[in-house]
């Protein structure tokens, strides 16, 4: 272990013992939080359209603060975007994060430095109180390998950086501090083929036989490390003997230069490995890396169908959620090795709750965070920096701690939900649209219901696109018909059109189902003792990959 390593561990460490010895405070941190924003946000351009100036108490926040979804402050962000000053910050916005829509249009996230030192905190607490744990567990602490791509996406009009939340934060880490932390180089991430990173990561990382951690965004990104640690084994074994990197993969003459200059032959790294590949008969992270502390990946949502095959690869190394968090806020910070559940992030932002009474309300009653009770389900509102006040993003979260009247507590789904191959949150409203487009184009297809789901393969993915034709309707060309999908779903939204010209998802499939599928599928979904199926809803959506297990496909195109 490096002195920075341990440096830090230990101030990583010391925040979080500071933020625990506060959680009895927790009203009036939120209060604090509160008064000081609305102080520095009345005059934005936003603060002004709120009339943020009139507002002095929790009560008036309540009653004059209109609760918006991202839709409402769209039109603000594009200006800021547009490179207009003061608009949702006095200070300057220094890059965007990137997120998909509820609309289907690119859903961008102002960032400004207060932003970045609110999001930093939170995550910095969530690693002491993982630190702590594992160092309780004898765990030394070590250097972390992730496969995170951090080049920009774009800039704004106004000239302004915008890409993924991850990739961001990233790109912001001092040179001194990475090379320290990590395993892999920062030019690794550069790699844009995701199979071609991978390898790249993989190597540096084989060559570090007492890593202590992998970490990636989701779980389906960790597997898929695992899967090419299995696919290119051999060849990653023989590149690390000899210092190189194999010709196969694909890289910039500069960038693989770059590269190669970091590596050194490892030879007896390489024999022992090759000694694994031998025995075993392929290569396994709990072998190559035995001394692994813990894993870090987002747990709860649909976290759970993947962490099921962890085991395999991993035995029993413990899986740390770091932070639960998205593109326009850290909600919390996670707290406990091997377990779902994240305390508040009182620093970052205040927050409301509407506990589900309330949800169909105009204007429902909220609830502070002292006010919850262990259990329950919420819908949460946040309000932080860059620019959100009382904002609903959708997110049902489930209370199951309190730590000194401050919860503990898990995502558990978004309403109106999101499918994700990898990471692209593809929406009901992007299928919805995309699939009214066809119907009235030349194919003039009448649909008697559709449903998008995933594939069983983790690895290459793609989406399945199914549907039950009218008694009347033909499908005269469905090579054809796929590819529209295919093309105006990468049109509607443009994390899944990215990924799909990288060949991260592959080409989707398309099933005609028999007639009176989705009666069948509704009658399974009755509640007990109800009768009429129409009543029941199905969502055009679907993660669950048995959903169709028990409906006749009479039709197959791939």
């Amino acid at each position: 272990m490096t002195p920075s390593l341990s440096l830090f561990s230990m101030a990583a460490q010391w925040q979080q013992r500071a933020f625990t010895r506060q959680l009895p405070q927790v009203q009036t941190i939120q209060a604090k939080f509160l008064q000081k924003l609305l102080k520095e946000q009345q005059g934005t351009a936003l603060g002004q359209a709120l009339q943020l100036h009139q507002v002095s108490t929790l009560e008036e926040f309540r009653q004059r603060v209109p609760r918006w979804d991202y839709d409402g402050y769209a039109p603000y962000f594009e200006r800021a975007a547009a490179g207009e000053r003061n608009v949702v910050s006095p200070l300057p916005v220094q890059v965007f994060n990137m997120s998909s829509g509820s609309t289907g249009s690119r859903k961008l996230v102002p960032i400004t430095q207060r932003v970045k030192q609110t999001r930093a905190y939170a995550n910095q607490v969530a690693m002491g109180y993982a630190f702590e744990q594992a160092q309780g567990l004898g765990q030394s602490v070590g250097q972390l390998l992730l496969t995170t791509w951090i080049t920009p996406l774009g800039q704004t009009n106004g000239q302004i950086t915008y890409g993924h939340v991850s990739g961001n934060q990233l790109r912001t880490t001092p040179s001194f501090v990475f090379n320290r932390l990590f395993v892999q180089p920062y030019d690794a991430l550069l790699v844009s083929d995701t199979a071609a990173r991978n390898y790249v990561c993989l190597l540096f990382g084989l060559g570090q036989e007492r890593l202590a951690y992998v970490a990636a965004n989701f779980p389906l990104i960790m597997l898929q490390l695992c899967t090419y640690l299995e696919r290119f084994g051999p060849n990653l074994v023989d590149d690390l003997g000899r210092g190189t990197i194999s010709q196969d993969i694909d890289l910039a003459p500069d960038l693989r230069q770059r590269l190669e200059a970091r590596l050194s032959p490892q030879p007896q790294r390489a024999k022992q490995l090759h000694q694994l590949l031998d025995h075993q008969g392929r290569l396994l992270p709990r072998h190559v890396w035995p001394h692994l502390a813990f894993l870090i990946t987002a747990r709860g949502g649909p976290s759970d169908f993947y962490l099921e095959r962890f085991a395999e690869y991993f035995g029993n190394t413990p899986v740390f959620g770091g932070t639960y968090s998205a593109s326009e806020a850290v909600f919390g910070s996670c707290c406990q090795l091997d377990q779902d559940g994240a305390i508040l992030a009182l620093k970052t932002n205040f927050f409301e709750f509407i506990a589900p009474d309330q949800w169909e309300r105009d204007h429902p009653t909220t609830l502070l965070p002292h006010q919850l009770e262990i259990g329950e389900y919420y819908r949460v509102l946040v309000t932080n920096y860059s620019g959100f006040c009382r904002y609903d993003i959708g997110d049902v979260l489930q209370v199951i701690d309190m730590r000194q009247g401050v919860p503990v507590v898990v995502f558990r789904y978004r309403q109106g939900g999101t499918l994700s191959a990898i990471t692209e949150k593809t929406t009901e409203y992007h299928v919805s649209q995309v699939m009214a487009a066809l119907q009235g184009d030349s194919f003039d297809l009448a649909i008697e219901d559709f449903c998008v789901t995933l594939s069983e393969s983790l690895v290459e993915p793609y989406y399945i696109l199914n549907v039950e034709l009218t008694d009347t309707a033909r499908l005269s060309d469905p090579k054809a018909f796929l590819q529209a999908f295919d093309h105006k779903m990468q049109q509607a939204n443009e994390s899944y059109g990215l990924k799909r010209q990288k060949n991260d998802i592959t080409a989707p499939q398309l099933n005609v189902l028999a007639p009176g599928s989705f009666k069948q599928l509704r009658q399974q979904r009755l509640k007990p003792g109800a009768l009429d199926d129409a009543q029941v809803k199905l969502a055009h959506i679907s993660c669950d990959r048995t959903l169709l297990q028990d409906i006749h496909i009479t039709h197959q195109f791939r």
